[in-house]
């Protein structure tokens, strides 16, 4: 490589600085260093600098190696972060990806079980319809609740070899043709030339090194040696405990079914409502006991993608989705999946950051599924406004609205179903279904505002019930908990004229109290858990995650400040019957984290799921 001498006077592209966002790369997720660069005039800025965009006749060159050591590190697959001392053999026989064999400690293997019995029994099942014995791989470390009967082998030293495993992190020939050596038993591999990188199964185990240099457009030769920055080793992407669809119509209440080979059937459809946390709201600040790789967005999107693919649902209601992710990753990738999207923004009144940051609400349905008829937008800051203007005295006007005013939305979709209406009173009638899409304010202290919210969305759902009959749904994070007046309202159609919580109105918007109700028979869909009468071990199983006194689930939010449920699915009970639920998580399927988010699960809510079926609806 050519270097050449600086430019007269120094004015030329010079690297000030280079950092990575988090030390720890995972698979699959992109890595984009920081590079801080100062123009020849004397401007610094971060953008990056291509050949074909040169700057004052300098570009940037950068390079990937992956170092590869006669060492080699397996790594923990529960806690990524610690080297691995345990084996399980099971795995191994079973085919199970290697990776996902490996514990830092007889503990972290007995904690894991019941996770870990899942990958077992499907691979087994998967091993059973190709014609493999079962004895051969399943009998020998048993079926049962304990870990006991499982094989396992410590890895020798303490740093395993994986040379001696089956396939992991053997390096393949490098992408670009030369692993140059080095000192020290190290082998340096090159594998990428963009500024971005993103980590394969391959890198497992493994140190990536970036470096970058500042390249003159004319002699194509290099100024100065190149800058580098170091990762830790390379970890694979966190699994999170595998989560089923628990059916809870009579027919099939003893059974699961397997959400990666599960497709709705025929006149069914499954709804997907999920709070996946803003990046804007993501900080270590707020969430210190997650991992700050775990709180990165490059990281975060590809899991919550995995995750919200994985459940194969045919609408997705997502809230705290940022306008520029919504455009720039959401968007594009669901549509790779056959999603349609349908976005509404917050409103802006209140908000004061970068327009491309704000959040709001997106939906998406399956292309195949359904086809878009008519979209609707709800906005608070709006009715806020007709509010004071028709009830609220001058003089107060400006009091109430700073009050009223919480940028909050709901997107309403009206959708017409591809799938047919066969079963219903008439087969050949369009089968058009709502779905309402909406972030309730969060205050705790605005109660008043909440229920105020929930009842203008209710009774703008009710003009749609009016002009069309239509089944309905109604998703989101109400950050209302069970037992509020908001969640009564939704549920029971009214509210508890005597209820704590309507002592606070100071501006007078929910007087007279009369006027809280709504005609629409709305139903929760996880109390469907609690109200079915058929036994077994799956929804006995669920009912013990469902709070007895509310017939709601303990908790679809979990943080170290706030442990309860505020997320629901509620559905129009006279048009729609719930067929199946998604189990809830407890503290076990947390892997005994503490608290949301963490590297498994990359929210600080949990995703719900239901799956409906269309109904005549019953005539009074």
């Amino acid at each position: 490589m050519t270097q050449v001498k600086p430019a007269p006077g120094g004015r030329m592209l010079t690297v000030l600085r280079v950092h990575l966002p988090s030390e720890i790369p995972i698979v699959g997720c992109e890595i984009t260093p920081y590079v801080l660069l100062r123009r020849p005039d004397g401007g610094i800025f971060t953008d990056d600098v291509p050949e074909a965009s040169a700057v004052d006749g300098y570009f940037m060159r950068y390079k990937w190696y992956r170092i590869q050591s006669d060492r080699r590190a397996a790594v923990c697959s529960v806690h990524p972060t610690e080297q691995a001392t345990l084996q399980c053999i099971g795995c191994l026989k079973s085919k199970i990806p290697v990776a996902k064999s490996y514990h830092c400690s007889a503990k972290c293997f007995s904690d894991a079980w019941q996770h870990h019995k899942v990958l077992h029994e499907r691979a087994i099942s998967a091993l059973n319809e190709n014609g493999t014995e079962e004895e051969e791989l399943f009998g020998r470390f048993g079926s049962g609740s304990s870990s006991s009967g499982i094989i396992s082998a410590a890895l020798s030293g303490s740093t395993p070899n994986l040379s001696q495993s089956s396939g992991v992190n053997n390096g393949p020939t490098p992408v670009y043709p030369t692993g140059t050596e080095k000192s020290s038993g190290e082998t340096w591999f090159e594998v990428g030339r963009s500024r971005t990188y993103t980590a394969t199964a391959d890198d497992i185990g493994h140190v990536l090194r970036f470096e970058c240099v500042v390249v003159d457009l004319e002699t194509r030769g290099t100024l100065g040696a190149p800058t580098s920055v170091m990762t830790s080793r390379v970890i694979p992407a966190p699994t999170p405990t595998p989560r089923r669809l628990i059916p809870v119509n009579a027919a099939d209440a003893m059974g699961h079914f397997d959400l990666d080979s599960r497709t709705s059937s025929f006149g069914t459809f499954t709804v997907l409502s999920y709070n996946i946390l803003a990046d804007t709201y993501a900080t270590s600040d707020t969430y210190s006991y997650c991992p700050t790789w775990a709180l990165s967005w490059a990281y975060r999107r590809q899991n919550l993608l995995r995750e919200i693919i994985g459940y194969h649902a045919d609408i997705i209601c997502l809230q705290e989705v940022q306008n520029n992710h919504f455009e720039e990753f959401f968007a594009p990738e669901l549509d790779k999946h056959g999603y349609q999207a349908l976005y509404k923004r917050r409103t802006t009144e209140v908000y004061a950051g970068s327009p491309q940051a704000i959040d709001g609400c997106a939906t998406f349905f399956r292309r195949d599924r359904f086809s878009h008829v008519k979209k609707y937008e709800v906005e608070f800051n709006k009715a806020a406004q007709s509010l004071t203007d028709a009830i609220i005295p001058a003089a107060q006007k400006k009091l109430a609205l700073n009050r009223l005013v919480k940028d909050n939305i709901a997107l309403i979709a009206v959708l017409e179903a591809k799938f047919g209406n066969h079963g219903t009173e008439n087969p050949s009638k369009r089968q058009l279904l709502c779905v309402a899409n909406t972030h309730i304010n969060i205050h705790h202290d605005l109660k008043d505002v909440k229920l105020w919210q929930i009842h203008t969305l209710l009774k703008g759902l009710e003009k749609i019930a009016v002009s069309a009959d239509i089944p309905m749904l109604v998703c989101g994070d109400f950050n209302s908990i069970p037992g509020s007046t908001s969640h009564g309202l939704l549920a029971m159609g009214k509210v508890d004229q005597m209820h704590p919580d309507l002592a606070v109105d100071p501006l007078g918007i929910l007087r007279p109290l009369s006027k809280l109700t709504h005609q629409l028979p709305l139903v929760s869909a996880y109390s469907s858990f609690a109200r079915m009468a058929s036994v077994g071990y799956d929804l006995d199983h669920q009912r013990r995650r469902m709070d007895p006194t509310t017939n709601e689930p303990l908790f679809t939010n979990c943080t170290r400040d706030f442990t309860g449920t505020i997320d629901y699915i509620f559905y129009t009970a006279d048009s729609l019957t719930v067929e199946s639920l998604l189990e809830l998580l407890d503290e076990d399927s947390l892997r005994k984290d503490t608290a949301l988010p963490s590297p498994e699960w990359s929210s600080d809510h949990i995703a719900l799921l239901a799956e409906f079926r269309c109904t005549p609806r019953v005539r009074r």
